[in-house]
């Protein structure tokens, strides 16, 4: 049996945390910018955090498994 959760936790975070996407934290103009579409390097940087912590807590410390085949 494989345990999926890693990649697809990491995939939906990928998408979701991406800056200027849904947000962007910190803006090119303001503190929080919401479907902007544009980027910078501190947004980069605070996004890549946000899911470095997120996917840790989630994988790791809550343990959520998604187990599939035989």
């Amino acid at each position: 049996m494989v345990d999926w959760a890693p990649i697809l936790l990491g995939l939906l975070l990928f998408i979701l945390l991406s800056p200027g996407l849904l947000f962007q934290i910190p803006g090119n103009t303001r503190h929080v910018e919401f479907g902007s579409f544009t980027t910078n390097g501190k947004a980069m940087l605070v996004h890549t955090l946000i899911f470095f912590v997120v996917f840790t807590l989630l994988t790791l410390a809550i343990g959520i498994h998604i187990y599939t085949g035989k």
